[in-house]
């Protein structure tokens, strides 16, 4: 393993440790502030576009528009980034908004919710190290892993439009 390539890993796993520990931390922290916007359906339209950009993503690399699926790419991390500083910062202005379903639907709303945060958690390194190693050019472990990233990604970005839905009317 190259010099570049240790220097990553370790960024990999200090970001894959850090930022869940951040947002946990961060999420104790209330502001006393009103924020100039509503930022649910602003993060939730960002986990839209991310989902959309994942798909054509694969579209384009399928269809071997590297060039494309590399600035889509970027867009999609440039995308899930800005949807976690939301994210946040709603958190920390604002207090947390309970379900209110029953039944069916709130076990429904459950099982996506924990499995979105799980996820959104466990995917943090997969696209780390699915970019290295896109940015690294060791293409064919990058195909590799981002068959594994792909579904994850998308699944994170999907659930979190559904789990936005399915919480909306409780806001």
């Amino acid at each position: 393993m190259n010099k570049e390539i240790k220097k990553y890993n370790k960024w990999i796993v200090t970001l894959s440790i850090a930022i869940p520990l951040v947002v946990a931390i961060l999420f104790r922290v209330k502001i006393d502030a009103t924020l100039p916007i509503f930022l649910p359906p602003i993060y939730a339209t960002l986990n839209a576009f991310t989902a959309v950009i994942l798909i054509i993503a694969f579209w384009a690399i399928k269809n071997k528009k590297v060039v494309l699926h590399e600035k889509l790419m970027k867009t999609a991390i440039l995308f899930s980034v800005l949807f976690l500083v939301m994210y946040v910062a709603y958190h920390m202005t604002s207090e947390s908004t309970k379900f209110e379903g029953e039944g069916a639907l709130k076990i429904f709303y459950f099982i996506i919710l924990i499995s979105h945060i799980v996820l959104s958690i466990a995917v943090i390194p997969f696209v780390l190290i699915t970019y290295v190693r896109a940015i690294t050019n060791n293409i064919e472990l990058h195909k590799k892993i981002a068959r594994i990233t792909f579904p994850l990604w998308l699944y994170v970005a999907i659930t979190g439009v559904l789990v936005y839905l399915m919480i909306s009317p409780y806001y």
